[in-house]
């Protein structure tokens, strides 16, 4: 769990909400470097936009545009 996870994870309702938005925005950052990380290393092994779209539930049109120029 990322440190980030664990300031979420401990976020109650009468705590600060804007420390828990700064955690989900560095949150959503993360997971897209680790999204196109992920992306790259399944073109490089020979898997077709078809195939990586259907693993994130997106059409084959989305993931290209997102990615097609990585």
């Amino acid at each position: 769990m990322t440190d980030h996870l664990r300031t979420l994870a401990s976020e109650s309702g009468d705590e600060n909400p804007l420390t828990a938005l700064r955690a989900v925005s560095e949150l959503r950052r993360e997971l897209q470097r680790h999204e196109a990380t992920l992306v790259r290393a399944a073109r490089n092994r020979g898997y077709g936009w078809q195939m990586i779209a259907s693993a994130m539930s997106v059409s084959k049109q989305a993931v290209h545009k997102k990615y097609g120029r990585s």
